[in-house]
């Protein structure tokens, strides 16, 4: 456009510019704006205004959010010092009396553990249970017998374990666990038996204090497995039901809320003559909020935390080892490191079959403990981290709707 046609329509060509900024600034202007007087505002405007604001909204708050929860990193170190103990969790229903069943735990250090005399054990009825588990959510039954494992809800339960589980694998929510512990009861009250309902089975539960070494723990009946003081009898072979209901199994400083692989299961079966067997390998795992690592990343061995192992105080331990008080007594100060827990995490595999009369019948659990040990911390980046990503996420946000 030239000159004249900017003097026949009286157009002043100065008036695009701004003229109160130096000519040698605005060469730093890669986008020249012009006047609000040469605007019109439209309605398709205002929409991509809103669309824009509301993006920037949204990346904001993503970033916000994945700020508060951290970045979960996990490192794999061999445990320090010298494990001496291993805390041993259990509430199980067995179909069978109190008075028929016989618990042991015998560990590679050739140590017996009278686990029935340790342990609280209470007459119940095994189907009251089976109703209470099947009315909540995440419950799994395994029944040996030809059950159809593919029905929509065996599917349904285990897709609310696997949900559970997986959310008990990440720091904030473990440890909001260790605080819910300490209000609640470590074991829940067994359910009240209706008019009508016999006595056909028993609970053990309790907490049991071994060595931190490989062991079996087995519940069998009465007469069989092991030579008992007294002599007593067998029990008869058409008594024997070991259907079970697990409510849970764990090692470590007892936190009822956390769900292991065989809590809330449970196996039937119409067998007299079968075994149940459970294997089981332990990683000894640490969750913490606490830095554990170097700015390059690597583990740093001085900076992990080590919290205790058992729910018991070394007074207690020396005080049940010369038969003062009773075995497993709660620690006053456990959870007095808010940032980090001490637990053990498990991988679970079964085989149960039908056996002949030469073989013990039963269920028998047992465990290995891995030689490595499990760190998963969470950290939280600063707060200038923050603001300097959401500046980046609304830039490119902006650069993009306006390009």
């Amino acid at each position: 456009m030239n000159g004249s046609a900017f003097e026949k329509h009286d157009l002043d060509e100065d008036a695009f510019g701004d003229k109160g900024v130096s000519s040698g600034l605005r060469t730093f202007d890669a986008f020249p704006k012009v006047k609000p007087t040469y605007t019109s505002a439209t309605e398709r405007g205002g929409k991509w205004t809103i669309v824009v604001a509301f993006l920037c909204f949204m990346l904001t708050f993503s970033e916000m959010r994945n700020w508060w929860a951290g970045t979960e990193t996990h490192h794999f170190s061999v445990e320090r010092g010298v494990g001496h103990e291993l805390q041993l969790n259990l509430d199980i229903v067995v179909a069978m009396k109190c008075s028929d069943i016989h618990v042991n735990v015998q560990d590679a250090a050739l140590d017996r553990i009278l686990a029935g005399d340790l342990l609280t054990k209470e007459d119940t009825n095994y189907e009251a249970w089976l109703k209470r588990a099947s009315s909540k959510k995440g419950h799994y039954t395994a029944n040996m017998e030809g059950k159809n494992f593919d029905s929509f809800e065996d599917k349904d339960a285990d897709l609310r374990r696997q949900q559970a589980q997986e959310e008990d694998s990440h720091v904030h929510h473990v440890l909001g666990h260790m605080r819910e512990s300490r209000t609640k009861k470590k074991f829940a009250k067994a359910p009240r038996l209706k008019r009508g309902e016999s006595i056909d089975a028993c609970r053990y539960y309790g907490s049991l204090e071994g060595n931190k070494v490989q062991g079996d723990f087995h519940i069998t009946a009465r007469g069989h497995g092991y030579l008992e003081p007294g002599g007593h009898k067998h029990l008869d072979h058409t008594s024997f039901n070991f259907s079970h209901h697990i409510n849970e199994l764990s090692f470590g400083p007892h936190y009822p809320n956390l769900l292991n692989p065989l809590d809330k299961t449970s196996d039937n079966t119409d067998k007299n003559f079968y075994k149940f067997q459970y294997y089981l390998s332990i990683v000894p795992t640490i969750y913490t909020k606490r830095k554990v690592s170097t700015r390059s990343g690597a583990l740093d061995p001085a900076a992990i935390p080590q919290p205790a192992t058992l729910d018991m105080t070394p007074e207690d331990l020396q005080k049940v080892k010369l038969g003062e008080i009773p075995s497993h007594i709660s620690n006053p100060n456990i959870g007095r490191d808010r940032k980090s827990i001490f637990t053990n995490q498990y991988a679970a595999q079964s085989q149960s079959r039908e056996v002949n009369h030469n073989t013990i019948p039963g269920i028998f659990f047992k465990y290995d403990i891995e030689p490595i040990l499990l760190i998963v911390s969470a950290q939280r980046s600063s707060f200038w981290s923050l603001l300097l990503s959401c500046g980046r996420r609304v830039d490119v946000s902006t650069d993009g709707m306006g390009n």
